[in-house]
């Protein structure tokens, strides 16, 4: 079973440079072959990049130490040493890299198949073969090979999609996106089921989609920490659209819907900016009537049933509009199939 995994701390060690090589060509016929040793060979890179298929990070998790092979030494008969090999790691796209130390940002790697070179290897060093001069014909002297470059490195990753849906537990976030994608989340009717984020791929029209995020729930106070707090609030941070879902069984509307918002506030203040939608939750289970007699809030506002499917369609059309909106000043984030 896949864990979902968005946080991971590794040791990244490069791989050394090989020596050179202090040798002497000693041939028949040939007295005076002189110095003959060879370069040492490149340590190995390491190199992050952005697997399509990988939509956590445990895998990478796993590696607490990675090191990249280390140059051979160089040989005599001017033979240089073998260059190490580069060593790949496979991150989700969405992934950011910070070093452990100073917690400075190294790299953000959103595009699939994006690669970066996290530390180099070391050169390889000169063999003697390098030092011969006119005045030294027999130098004696050769250089070792670079270090390779070593970093801790925190990885944190955040969910890349269109659309981000935010709601408190059991508002029916998980039942929405069963219902209008692929994606198969666990239901049941007790609060904070969804422990990691779900992400579905949406269709409408005849060639169009996009991937929505099912977010755990939030509680007041989150952005303190309560709950689980932080680590889902950072999972909308990437997404181009915000749904709300309040239940529509709820005393108080728009008082749950304020709480999200504030929440979001304390969070990252840039959230609230972007396009949103309130989709009000549980139809099927609730009254217009109960609804019409609340103070809602100022915000586009739908009414839907994820169980009997109402108005989901004109949910879906909503949605695509305010992500036609936001197009031009920000590319989707996820590959089409």
């Amino acid at each position: 079973m896949i864990k979902f995994i968005d946080k991971a701390k590794i040791h990244l060690k490069a791989g050394d440079g090989g020596h050179g090589c202090i040798a002497f060509l000693r041939e028949k016929f040939r007295a005076q072959g002189g110095p003959c040793g060879g370069d040492g060979g490149k340590g190995g890179s390491i190199i992050l990049q952005v697997d399509i298929q990988l939509t956590t990070l445990q895998d990478v998790s796993y590696k607490r130490h990675c090191k990249a092979e280390r140059g051979q030494h160089g040989l005599g008969k001017n033979m240089h040493g073998k260059s190490g090999k580069d060593l790949i790691l496979l991150v989700p796209a969405g992934t950011t890299v910070k070093n452990a130390e100073t917690e400075q940002v190294i790299v953000d790697m959103t595009e699939y198949g994006e690669m970066f070179t996290i530390c180099k290897g070391g050169n390889g060093g000169f063999g003697n073969a390098r030092f011969k001069t006119q005045n030294q014909t027999a130098p004696r002297v050769a250089n070792d090979g670079q270090l390779g470059e070593s970093l801790i490195v925190n990885l944190e990753l955040k969910v890349m999609a269109d659309v981000g849906l935010v709601g408190f537990p059991n508002a029916g976030k998980s039942t929405l996106i069963a219902a209008i994608s692929n994606a198969r989340p666990k239901i049941a009717d007790y609060p904070f089921t969804t422990l990691a984020p779900n992400l579905g791929i949406i269709k409408y029209g005849d060639y169009n989609s996009f991937v929505m995020a099912d977010i755990p729930g939030l509680i007041e106070g989150a952005a303190e920490g309560k709950g689980l707090g932080s680590q889902f609030l950072r999972h909308v941070e990437r997404t181009r659209v915000l749904i709300f879902l309040v239940d529509g069984t709820s005393e108080n509307i728009k008082e749950q819907y304020e709480i999200l918002r504030t929440e979001l506030e304390r969070h990252d203040s840039e959230l609230n900016t972007r396009p949103s939608l309130l989709l009000i939750t549980k139809l099927d289970a609730t009254m217009d009537e109960f609804i019409d007699d609340q103070d809602l809030p100022d915000i586009d506002t739908i009414r839907i049933s994820s169980v009997s499917r109402s108005n989901l369609d004109t949910a879906i059309i909503k949605i695509s509009k305010l992500l036609v909106s936001q197009h031009d000043s920000q590319p989707s984030t996820h590959k089409p199939n």
